[in-house]
């Protein structure tokens, strides 16, 4: 009734069930957060509608394809509520850390365990296409292993950008994928289907086995021109102990042409995926020097994810009493300590008075500064980014 007088949606007294916790990422939409149920810890993203208006149906088919999913090596969908201006979806929490992470913790990673990674994320895949579902946005940060225990599943993650096609030969032109894992078809805006998540596969598979990407263009104009050259290098100095049948795996993924491109059923029945070709070569020291060369850009990320938040304005705009989304501050204050700034309950720890006063410090200084000059080059990237693409299609179209 309390909810009903104050215009709350009949679901939303399901809040009360959570208890909300750290941070644990942000996108383009909103962000999630870890939460404690009766049940055991969960993950919740968090959408505010105001960023979906007049996309809403992006949020229900979200929605809708997660409960129709059930695979070990896929998050699982637990429940959704929603409030007056956000909307809440809850799945399952995987707490054993991404996939490059969780392998630098291993004392050795082969060649033949990256060959059984990859065959659970295309089973995943395969599971997805046979329903005629595209992930489109395949890349590391997405594979998460469930437990820390060494035998956890991995399971593929976050189908915000995710599409149920209407028919197999069904064609999406929207952009969508991360860069350096999106096919050239999805870069150069020509039409798109499940090949793209094979491609991105190629791109992780290659990366796994040799620390670095087949694609290192910095910007997107290269990188379109290296994609749709298709010249995929196996140095020598890397690829000399990885077997025939893994780089012959990879070819087969990293076809420029969607229709050369290998399917995700025929993938599965490649040699290598049985592990019985795949070396015994200790892949670590170079997946350890790519994790490296990664958390170099960790502070630029940083950067990223306060800009996205403090465009969501989810932080000062929520309704009256929710501690929903920390600010940008208080995320980059606990990136810095390893911690959040609030309890497993989402209320304030007792160091807040203080940090809050020192949030107002740092508002006006350098990460105030840094978000706005974020936001600026993210302005002249997306007009970059325009050109380019157009340029490209022009190119393409008279070649």
């Amino acid at each position: 009734m309390l909810n009903k007088l104050s215009g709350q949606p009949e679901s939303y007294e399901k809040k009360a069930l959570y208890k909300f916790g750290r941070t644990l990422g942000a996108g383009t939409y909103g962000i999630v957060r870890e939460a404690e149920s009766q049940d055991g810890k969960v993950a919740v993203k968090i959408i505010l509608k105001k960023n979906v208006r007049g996309n809403e149906d992006m949020v229900y088919d979200e929605l809708k394809m997660l409960q129709k999913l059930t695979h070990p090596h896929i998050v699982s969908f637990v429940d959704w509520f929603e409030s007056k201006d956000k909307f809440y979806i809850v799945t399952q929490l995987a707490t054993g850390g991404e996939l490059f992470d969780r392998i630098c913790d291993y004392g050795k990673f082969t060649e033949k365990d990256a060959s059984q990674t990859i065959r659970q994320v295309l089973d995943a895949v395969n599971y997805l296409h046979k329903r005629n579902i595209v992930h489109r946005d395949l890349k590391p940060e997405n594979l998460l292993y469930l437990t820390r225990e060494a035998d956890s599943q991995l399971v593929l993650a976050d189908f915000g950008i995710a599409k149920m096609l209407d028919s197999p030969s069904e064609v999406l032109t929207s952009m969508a994928g991360s860069f350096g894992y999106a096919a050239p078809e999805v870069m150069l805006k020509q039409g798109h289907g499940k090949a793209v998540d094979m491609w991105s596969l190629g791109v992780i598979t290659y990366t796994l086995l040799c620390g670095y990407s087949p694609f290192r263009s910095e910007n997107l104009t290269d990188l379109i021109e290296e994609c749709r050259a298709g010249r995929i290098i196996f140095h020598e100095r890397y690829w000399k102990d990885v077997s025939q049948d893994a780089k012959d795996f990879i070819l087969t993924m990293l076809q420029a042409d969607p229709t050369k491109r290998v399917t995700s059923e025929e993938a599965l029945k490649h040699e290598w995926l049985t592990g019985e070709s795949a070396s015994d070569r200790d892949l670590l020291p170079e997946i350890r020097a790519y994790i490296a060369r990664a958390r170099l850009r960790r502070g630029i990320e940083i950067v990223k994810l306060a800009n996205r938040i403090e465009a969501l304005k989810m932080h000062d705009e929520g309704e009256e009493g929710e501690d929903d989304i920390p600010s940008p501050v208080a995320m980059a204050e606990a990136e810095g300590e390893g911690d959040s700034t609030s309890g497993s309950n989402g209320e304030s720890s007792p160091g807040h008075a203080k940090k809050k006063s020192l949030s107002s410090k740092i508002r006006g200084g350098a990460i105030f500064r840094e978000v706005v000059l974020a936001k600026v080059r993210e302005a002249k990237d997306n007009e970059e980014r325009e050109k380019v693409e157009r340029e490209a299609r022009e190119k393409a179209a008279h070649a």
